[in-house]
């Protein structure tokens, strides 16, 4: 069998939300934010705005993984086909042959080739790991092509790169796995897998967290879509945290080595040139 796996890619989807609009869609939820009974006494008697502190503001980048796979198998198999026939007929004779007849049914047989192609796009939240479908409404937003370097200049700018828990590595070997599939064959004549995509997408959210009366609670806007929600959570531990080059283009030692000899060295030669540009940049005259 043949695996093929694309390169890695990272994409930052573009906003489509301006910080000030997503402050005025949050300001506009903040009273559901506190629960059914702030919601309550709103309708009793609405809460003046200086009963609402914003303490803390974020516009973080949230993963999320896009693995498109194909899969494509042709393969042979003997099968015999069952044939009706008449009641009155006694005697049917095929390609020469005479045929046996039983409950007015005759049987040949046959050899099948076939084909199956099928490709399947799994989206993948890059903090629980679980495959997520809703995730397929931001595939039509712009995104940019980025590296580790313009996730570090993001996170400079004060965005908040939130790491992926869900690694490369492992998506990889799950995604292969279930490309692969079971078929229905005595011979195979050529099988192979591809993996079109594995992409580490980064989509724009921004968080705002409120206080009132000492209690606090999170609104957040998507920065694609413009929702607002009160769920919320904000990333203020991960601030200014980056992605190491070795964990954004880790398809791993183990994924690689079990599907494309030598492609270790190769991932290796790419995590050095980037460690070698970084040090080349640092060592530049100011």
């Amino acid at each position: 069998m043949q695996v093929e796996i694309a390169e890695e890619r990272i994409l930052v989807f573009a906003d489509r939300v301006s910080g000030e609009i997503a402050e005025a869609k949050a300001w506009a939820r903040r009273i559901e934010a506190f629960g059914t009974l702030a919601r309550m006494s709103g309708l009793l008697a609405r809460p003046r705005d200086d009963e609402f502190e914003l303490v803390y503001r974020e516009k973080r980048l949230q993963p999320f993984w896009r693995i498109a796979a194909r899969a494509f198998a042709r393969f042979e198999r003997e099968r015999t086909y069952q044939i009706a026939l008449g009641s009155e007929v006694k005697q049917v004779t095929i390609e020469g042959r005479p045929r046996e007849i039983a409950a007015h049914k005759t049987h040949v047989s046959g050899l099948e080739t076939c084909e199956e192609d099928t490709r399947r796009l799994t989206l993948i939240d890059g903090l629980t790991g679980q495959e997520d479908a809703r995730l397929g409404a931001y595939l039509g937003f712009a995104a940019d092509d980025a590296d580790a370097a313009r996730l570090a200049d993001l996170a400079a700018e004060q965005t908040v790169v939130v790491p992926p828990k869900a690694r490369a590595s492992g998506l990889v070997r799950d995604a292969v796995a279930k490309a692969i599939g079971k078929i229905d064959a005595d011979r195979i004549l050529e099988e192979r897998v591809e993996l079109d995509a594995v992409d580490l997408c980064y989509r724009p959210v921004f968080a705002f967290r409120y206080r009132r009366a000492g209690k606090e609670a999170v609104v957040e806007v998507d920065g694609l879509t413009g929702e607002a929600t009160t769920a919320g959570a904000t990333f203020e531990q991960h601030l200014g945290k980056i992605l190491e080059p070795k964990f954004l283009l880790d398809i791993g030692a183990e994924a690689a080595n079990l599907f494309i000899p030598g492609a270790t060295v190769a991932k290796l030669a790419i995590v050095k040139g980037m460690e070698l540009r970084e040090r080349r940049k640092l060592a530049k005259p100011r």
